[in-house]
């Protein structure tokens, strides 16, 4: 089959490589007929991920049709159109059992490397490098999906796959955001990012009951997409304003109650603390560029929460503890819990409260692959989202 692979840093290329096949009892095998980019996806293509290599396939937001499955797998059969979970996840685990879908203990057979970088391990991802266990990703023909019923999910008639391929990652990730934050009616949101995360996060934290999000991000046709289509109420762009100072004029001088981190590792800014990470992270002393973070914390009001959901890898510089201690903040954080979320957002696409599709802005064939990447990295020709068809 043809799938879309990593050669070198920013350098994607088609190969040809062997059919996926069924190797535990629990597996299915997935024709894949949409595989979107992903924002996580570009730490791998840049370099800052270490443990990726040549010729593993990219790519955990999918979904497909099954057209096989193992025969433990009874839930399932051929011909379901399925939307399929990105972090995998055995079920049966204490913190799956917890709904902690992506802190699973059993899906990550190179647990070793994760447990040297982080002190422990989670579920394993798709297409995610090999301390998160090496699975082969979605930008391909066919793809493996080990624990095949936890995963996969039949998507509703009626809903379409451009809605649908959103429910893997993108729409779960976001509201998982929101909703470890435990938005309250009436409270004020900001979050940090407008691309298909925060926009998802936007939404989410409106239907959760936030009565005033407030959008920020350095793209003004993003800003404009959050506030026509996602709800925000209010839209920032930091290469206007100051964002501390115009969200305090914002709030009454307060401060927004949850702060939202959509953006994560390779945040873009303005400013010498902006320059300073970018330099530390050119040299590799530093994996992440922790802009947003440091101004999520300094921002949000005393007692309250930052919620984070852009991936952090190593070891962030000159986060502000002192302004999170003495504020009181809580910090929530984590990979997504999609088996948990999946269901629950389908209902919610299915009833048209939600309707992620507008995130597609460009669909091409694998063939352009690293263009698509190039695209989506550098925010050209107003790309939000590349979606494969392969």
């Amino acid at each position: 089959m043809r799938a879309l692979c990593y050669n070198g840093i920013r350098d994607l290329r088609v190969e040809n490589v062997p059919d996926p096949g069924i190797i535990n009892p629990h597996d299915a095998i997935i024709r894949v007929t949409l595989s979107s980019v992903c924002g996580s996806d570009l730490h791998l293509i840049n370099g800052y991920v270490p443990t990726v290599q040549s010729g593993d396939i990219l790519g955990h937001e999918f979904i497909g049709e099954v057209v096989e499955t193992g025969p433990q797998v009874k839930k399932l059969k051929k011909g379901d159109r399925v939307v399929v979970a990105s972090v995998i996840a055995c079920g049966e685990c204490q913190h799956c059992q917890e709904q902690s879908f992506s802190l699973c203990d059993n899906t990550n057979p190179n647990a070793y490397i994760a447990e040297k970088m982080f002190g422990d391990s989670g579920a394993a991802i798709f297409g995610y490098s090999h301390a998160f266990g090496g699975y082969a990703g979605s930008h391909a023909e066919y793809i493996r999906v080990p624990f095949a019923e936890k995963g996969c999910f039949v998507i509703p008639e009626g809903i379409a796959d451009d809605s649908a391929v959103f429910c893997s990652d993108a729409f779960p990730t976001g509201f998982m955001a929101a909703d470890m934050a435990d938005i309250k009616p009436g409270q004020v949101v900001a979050v940090w990012g407008c691309g298909g995360v925060g926009q998802m996060a936007i939404q989410s934290a409106r239907l959760l009951g936030a009565e005033r999000v407030i959008a920020i991000d350095g793209h003004e046709e993003r800003l404009r997409t959050a506030q026509m289509i996602g709800g925000a109420t209010d839209i920032l762009n930091y290469k206007k304003v100051n964002i501390q100072d115009a969200l305090k004029e914002l709030t009454g001088g307060r401060g927004p109650d949850v702060c939202i981190d959509a953006v994560g590792m390779e945040a873009f800014g303005e400013g010498i603390g902006y320059y300073y990470d970018r330099a530390k992270q050119y040299v590799r002393l530093e994996n992440d560029r922790p802009v947003v973070l440091r101004e999520a914390i300094m921002a949000c009001r005393k007692g309250g929460t930052v919620s984070i959901v852009g991936v952090y890898s190593g070891f962030a510089d000159k986060i502000p503890m002192g302004a999170a201690m003495n504020k009181a903040l809580t910090f929530k954080m984590g990979q997504m819990h999609a088996q948990r979320y999946i269901p629950r957002l389908l209902e919610y696409v299915r009833d048209g409260k939600v309707d992620p599709s507008y995130l597609i802005t460009h669909r091409v064939g694998l063939e352009q692959g690293q263009q698509a990447y190039d695209l989506f990295y550098e925010s050209r020709d107003h790309c939000m989202r590349a979606v494969f068809v392969p």
